[in-house]
């Protein structure tokens, strides 16, 4: 015998529901520039990002071959956030290192996306134009073709590498307190000269930054390729 009905109980029909978003690589990207932010490169696993977009691993596939793929397309969108100075007729250094600054402080406000940048090539619009832009301020700078090409790589190097170690550090909850303790303990006839710079040794902050990029940039002006 068939139970009376519930006049009060609301009944839901699976068609009423919000249709789920149909999955795409746009949003399989975002997915993954937000999980990496949030937990740094443990949360860019495809079984972490199907979850996330509430479908299984096997799905993202259709869109990314793997996982090399989609870190590559992930880093290009977190990379969108660089900004690019306008170009200046009497200076080609200035914007430039305005860019690179630029490019070093998006790498240190997410931590993940700076382990990325030191084990990844991105590819996309947002890389392509941030070495373009870089090529045409060095090409303005009399810097020949081997040499920027070989540079951009160097400076971008430097840029992430060192996003990398302030942001770590940062995040590990590190200072440089404990080294500098340390330093400052050494046997200044055993180590004359890092007792004598142990100052120098921990100072500088964005200039230091700076000081680097001016060092690249002296060397890929003054070195040869051929040589």
């Amino acid at each position: 015998m068939n139970k009376p009905t519930d006049p009060t109980r609301t009944i839901v029909s699976r068609r009423s529901r919000p249709a789920k978003e149909p999955l795409s690589r746009e949003q399989i990207v975002k997915t993954a520039l937000d999980l990496l932010k949030q937990e740094g490169t443990p949360g860019m696993s495809m079984r972490k990002i199907a979850k996330a977009l509430d479908t299984g691993p096997s799905s993202l596939y259709v869109y990314v071959a793997n996982l090399q793929e989609l870190s590559a397309a992930v880093l290009d969108e977190g990379l969108c956030e660089v900004v690019l100075p306008e170009a200046q007729k009497d200076s080609w250094k200035k914007p430039l290192i305005d860019a690179l600054l630029s490019y070093a402080k998006v790498l240190y406000e997410s931590p993940g996306l700076a382990e990325l940048s030191l084990s990844t090539i991105p590819i996309g619009p947002n890389s392509l134009a941030l070495s373009e832009y870089l090529l045409q301020r060095l090409h303005e700078g009399g810097i020949t073709s081997t040499q920027a090409a070989w540079g951009v790589d160097l400076l971008l190097f430097y840029g992430a590498s060192v996003a990398f170690e302030q942001a770590s550090r940062n995040q590990q909850g590190t200072t440089l307190q404990a080294a500098q303790t340390f330093y400052q303990s050494l046997d200044a006839k055993r180590y004359p000269m890092l007792v004598g710079v142990q100052a120098e040794m921990f100072s500088g902050g964005p200039e230091r930054f700076r000081w680097g990029l001016e060092v690249i940039l002296q060397g890929m002006l003054q070195t040869d390729t051929r040589s």
